[in-house]
């Protein structure tokens, strides 16, 4: 089948590595010819807006994916009026707009933290009376790894902090001092079929995902299905097809949602050596209409994120179990350029891997940890 992904990104990049041993054709619908997957796969350059470079990939491919959930929506209804677009646009539309989101949650019975619109000034304050601080402000669109957020701790932070965002329709959000970080992916096939993989715990550094420990540690049974009712209620309530992951919050127990992202995801990156099927494979088949298998893990793994600078290349393959996926990126503060996942056979020798893997990373990064 020929796959057509809007984006090229590294999620791109190891959507097509997935694709073409299965046998697909992949093209890639890129900003420029240097991003990542166009280096693995056939490259269409060109706008997301352009009406005529939308046009070729329509007569190219036989289904659309996408990388990241801000693609324009005309392109993506343009698209789907023609030929399968997997996920579709509902999962667009709820997953790029932090308002849409969070409605959507409490919908669905899925808890959160207390939130509110905010369009200007004024809404902020009312706002604010009405949550209370700390709290965090947050752009609708956009804004990831940190960026298009405003932390509000104390009322001096108040005056201002609508302008400090660019004075875009946004949301604020109550502060939750939650014990962890947690995240769940689920895939949805064409048929309807829902598999997932266990949870997983995330660990950040200046807002940037640095850690995934997968499985999670100490989770109850009853947490475990808790996380896997949700993201099944997204994934029927979406129509979604393909893989979707929900970020939580861990409150001593007690489940909240953060966001959901409608594509594979960077908390999932450790299942190209951790499972038996990775989530690019996975996504391959649920948009292709395939079987899916049941997403077991092989074990304890960990993955760390390459933020900004890529440590010397012998000194984490010399380490047994790490395995290096490079981006093709060039090295700038907050980016990132790779990840390692370290695998190993038991817990012990997995934590030192681990603690080896971090001692050289941390002497190349950039930034504060």
């Amino acid at each position: 089948m020929r796959i057509g992904i809007l984006g090229g990104g590294q999620l791109g990049r190891m959507l097509a590595l997935a694709a073409v041993p299965m046998g697909h054709e992949v093209v890639v619908l890129a900003q420029s010819p240097d991003e990542p997957a166009c280096a693995v796969a056939r490259p269409l350059i060109g706008s997301f807006d352009d009406d005529l470079v939308i046009e070729r990939l329509r007569q190219s491919v036989d289904v659309v994916t996408y990388e990241f959930e801000n693609v324009p929506r005309a392109a993506v209804e343009g698209l789907a009026a023609h030929l399968p677009v997997r996920p579709g646009v509902r999962s667009l539309v709820v997953a790029s707009d932090r308002w849409n989101e969070k409605t959507t949650f409490h919908a669905l019975g899925i808890g959160t933290a207390p939130f509110a619109q905010v369009d200007d000034e004024d809404s902020l304050r009312a706002a604010v009376d009405r949550i209370g601080l700390p709290a965090v402000l947050k752009t609708r669109r956009l804004g990831y790894d940190g960026k298009g957020q405003r932390v509000l701790r104390t009322e001096a932070d108040v005056p201002g902090a609508f302008a400090a965002i660019g004075g875009v329709p946004a949301i604020l959000e109550g502060f939750v001092r939650f014990t962890r970080e947690l995240s769940i992916l689920g895939v949805r096939g064409v048929d309807g079929t829902i598999v997932t993989y266990p949870l997983v715990e995330n660990t950040h550094r200046s807002g940037i995902l640095f850690r995934t420990d997968a499985p999670a540690p100490h989770v109850s049974d009853a947490l475990a299905t808790r996380a896997r009712e949700a993201i099944s209620r997204l994934l029927v309530e979406l129509d979604h097809v393909g893989v979707l992951a929900l970020e939580l919050f861990d409150r001593e127990g007690e489940l909240l949602a953060n966001e959901i992202a409608p594509r594979v995801h960077n908390t999932g990156h450790f299942t190209i050596e951790g499972a038996d099927t990775s989530q690019f494979e996975a996504h391959v088949r649920a948009i292709t209409g395939e079987p899916l298998p049941p997403l077991t893990l092989r074990g304890r793994s960990v993955m760390i994120n390459l933020v900004g600078a890529i440590p010397p290349r012998e000194l984490i393959l010399a380490i047994p179990g790490a395995h290096l996926h490079l981006y093709g990126k060039t090295e700038r503060p907050g980016r990132k350029v790779g990840h390692i996942t370290i695998c190993a056979p038991d817990d012990a020798a997995l934590d030192d891997r681990v603690a080896r893997v971090i001692a050289i990373v941390d002497t190349n990064r950039d930034g504060p940890a």
